[in-house]
């Protein structure tokens, strides 16, 4: 009997299970027609989780602008850098005769410490910590972060296992010390981001930035991309270039000087600028102390021209003269008794600089020549009368900012109280103006009456679309005096550098007419009155060339050089203003002056180093090459053919020494790219329709498609470029390679 009720248990069990089955079949069944019928599972489309699942974004990097100088040489780029990274992990070794990781961190902090001028232990001690931690790799930073292609070199040649590196890019500036307080500095920040942290690179950080694209594409769970996978590609958005009004030539004349002055004499503050006052341009501008914005060195944030006020000095003479002139209350011929003037009958005396004794009754024009302060007291208080005087500083706009595009410009402090200030402020004692004030006053003098804003950015384009968004014009910003007035300015003024009494005499420059103003300034004290002592003032000098029709001014500052008691002020000055002025007027083709038979001088004459290039479409090659060549450019011929097709630049472009492209009727061909800059590559590329590689800063010294090699447009063409140290250190090489097998052929066939 006990038989039939198991199998009665068995049944009603099976049944239980049958029918739990039944039911998760069920749910099964209704779930799967939900999802055909909808397409979705728990709320999202299938498509979706499928796609998540198997697509990959890769990150495009964009390029934070490049800041040029008003001739297209990039003076701040994006470059690109490594970071060190060492491998910790033991499972990335498959073979133990060739290691992939860190095997001796002893060993290899010995080895690196040097080169990344890091403490050997700190090294160590990451690699140890990392290893205990089970990490799988570190990065050695700070001194394995940014670190250039020449390191790279050197550390790979140790053979160090586990030791790699993570490609990168940072801010480069190729000059190092160049413009660097109008340059400024951008750095990453904490997300990897470059930002401008100074100078233009801060004030222009929004134009300059960059956006980051990306690329989606399919891939296998491996991560491995499909073959012909869907792609979807947003384009990096590059940052705006900016070009600068700034001429990488001059500003190294400027450099160094700067350097050298600034090593001989050692002075609290130095420091010059080099301006066109026709347009108000700054085509160079440096002081000391400065810094490498590579490097970050920096002592002093502050750009001293726009951001500090000085007592300027006898330079502020000039506009007192010029106002005279204009208003008709000088004459130059009058004489007055120099030596010590009261304003009033109960203030201090105004006193010459050689102690009030002066040098008794002397003319005007003389005295403007000694830097007399009793002649320009005297103008300024009793032919001028001071309301009048400070309504042409007003209009020399002295008593507002001047709307420089450099940041945190000063305002002028003015002062006004008692009748000795206001009559000291007329030669550069009591009121305190920024250097950029008096440079663009300065303008005026050397520009027919006409005052020029200056400036310092030339254009902001697009590259994407090559779009000028922004391009600053020349602007008139008043006319304090008549073109006569200033005029007769200059003429006075050229006399205080040619005559033997002259306090600018040291800075005649052989072969042009100089005009200018010598400046020395007390400096005030920190607990009241003023400095006193050899050297303890602020010197400076206004300098116009050539005196007649002004093509450069340039003016110089510094504050508290160390002196010999046989040196005075003028030395450090002369030390920058002499060689920058006359480099500079022969770079931009102004000839010295030259004396004919009778031992008069001819005028100056301006040389063509700017050429406007005509057409040579249709032209032989042979002539046309010629022609470049006497004309100091540099034909690149592209092709075998024997006429010319095309050219870049194109004809009427204004061109000045520099690489001419010319395409012949015959079939194109590669030409040898070593030497080329990062511009030139550029050109080059666009000339020819071919695709170039990244671009780093430098040289060319390699080239993916050989010279005299068949030229397609559309090829990729890649680069390698250098420093220009590095360039200079590899064409050495390549002599010494050349001069090896050179001697190796004599020896052979002294041999045979």
């Amino acid at each position: 009997m006990t038989t039939p009720r198991k199998n009665s248990n068995i049944s009603t069990g099976a049944a239980i299970l049958i029918l739990i089955f039944a039911l998760l079949f069920f749910v099964l069944a209704i779930r799967f027609f939900y999802i055909q019928a909808t397409g979705k599972a728990d709320g999202e489309a299938l498509a979706e989780i499928a796609q998540k699942q198997h697509t990959r974004t890769s990150k495009i990097e964009g390029q934070r602008g490049t800041i040029y100088d008003r001739n297209g040489e990039a003076i701040a780029q994006d470059t690109g850098a490594y970071t060190v990274v060492a491998i910790l992990d033991k499972k990335q070794t498959k073979d133990k005769d060739h290691p992939q990781h860190v095997v001796d961190p002893e060993k290899t902090a010995q080895k690196l410490a040097p080169l990344l001028k890091m403490d050997e232990s700190k090294i160590e001690s990451m690699l140890t910590r990392g290893i205990k931690r089970g990490t799988f790799q570190v990065e050695l930073g700070p001194g394995g972060r940014d670190i250039d292609n020449v390191l790279k070199q050197k550390i790979e040649k140790l053979n160090l296992p586990g030791i790699t590196f993570l490609r990168d890019s940072k801010r480069f500036y190729p000059n190092g010390v160049f413009a660097s307080s109008i340059l400024g500095y951008a750095q990453k920040d904490d997300t990897g981001k470059i930002v401008g942290k100074m100078g233009i690179e801060k004030v222009f950080d929004k134009q300059l930035s960059e956006e980051d694209g990306y690329v989606k594409y399919e891939a296998a769970k491996n991560g491995i991309k499909l073959p012909d996978p869907k792609e979807s590609i947003v384009a990096p958005k590059n940052g705006d270039s900016v070009t600068l009004t700034i001429d990488e030539k001059i500003q190294t004349f400027l450099e160094d000087a700067m350097t050298a002055a600034a090593k001989e004499y050692k002075p609290e503050e130095l420091m010059a600028t080099v301006v066109n006052p026709k347009t108000g341009e700054i085509l160079a501008m440096s002081n000391r102390p400065s810094f490498d914005p590579n490097i970050r060195d920096i002592t002093s944030y502050r750009n001293p021209f726009v951001e500090n006020s000085y007592e300027l000095g006898s330079t502020m003479k000039i506009f007192t003269l010029a106002a005279a002139i204009d208003a008709g209350v000088y004459n130059g011929e009058d004489r007055y008794q120099s030596g010590s003037y009261k304003v009033t009958k109960n203030s201090v005396p105004i006193n010459d600089h050689n102690g009030g004794v002066g040098w008794g009754a002397i003319t005007f024009n003389e005295g403007i020549q000694r830097s007399s302060n009793v002649a320009v007291a005297i103008l300024a208080n009793e032919k001028l009368g001071t309301d009048r005087l400070y309504k042409y500083l007003d209009k020399f706009g002295f008593m507002d900012k001047t709307g420089i595009d450099l940041p945190n410009e000063a305002s002028s402090k003015l002062v006004t109280k008692y009748p000795r200030d206001r009559v000291t402020t007329a030669f550069g004692q009591a009121s305190a103006f920024t250097p950029i004030q008096e440079i663009q006053a300065a303008t005026a003098i050397a520009n027919d009456g006409k005052m020029m804003k200056p400036y310092v950015i030339k254009q902001v384009v697009d590259e994407t679309n090559k779009k000028t968004i922004k391009k600053t014009k020349p602007t008139v910003v008043g006319q304090p005096i008549s073109k006569k007035a200033a005029n007769e300015t200059l003429g006075i003024l050229e006399t205080v550098v040619s005559s033997d009494d002259g306090t600018g005499k040291p800075y005649a420059i052989e072969g042009y007419d100089v005009a200018g103003k010598t400046g020395t300034a007390q400096i005030p004290g920190p607990t009241g009155g003023y400095l006193h002592g050899h050297g303890k003032n602020f010197i400076s000098f206004m300098g116009f060339a050539p005196a007649k029709d002004p093509k450069l001014l340039v003016y110089v500052a510094v504050k508290n050089p160390t002196l010999t008691p046989q040196e005075t002020g003028t030395a450090p000055l002369t030390a920058v203003f002499n060689p920058v002025m006359k480099n500079s007027l022969q770079y931009l083709g102004v000839e010295p002056q030259k004396t004919d038979e009778d031992g008069k001088e001819t005028k100056e004459k301006k040389v063509d180093s700017e050429i406007k290039l005509k057409s040579y479409v249709n032209e032989s090659v042979d002539s046309t090459v010629k022609d470049l060549k006497q004309k100091g450019l540099v034909p690149v011929v592209i092709g075998k053919g024997d006429t010319v097709e095309s050219q870049s630049p194109t004809s009427d472009t204004i061109v000045t020494g520099q690489r001419v492209f010319i395409k012949t009727n015959g079939k194109a061909t590669m030409p040898d790219l070593t030497g080329f800059s990062h511009r030139d590559v550029i050109r080059f590329s666009e000339f020819v329709n071919v695709r170039p590689s990244a671009l780093e800063n430098g040289y060319v010294v390699s080239q993916s498609i050989k010279a005299g090699d068949p030229l397609k447009a559309g090829t990729y063409l890649k680069v390698e470029l250098e420093t220009p140290k590095e360039f200079s250190s590899t064409l050495n090489k390549l002599k010494e390679t050349e001069k090896s097998e050179s001697d190796s052929k004599k020896d052979d066939k002294q041999l045979d």
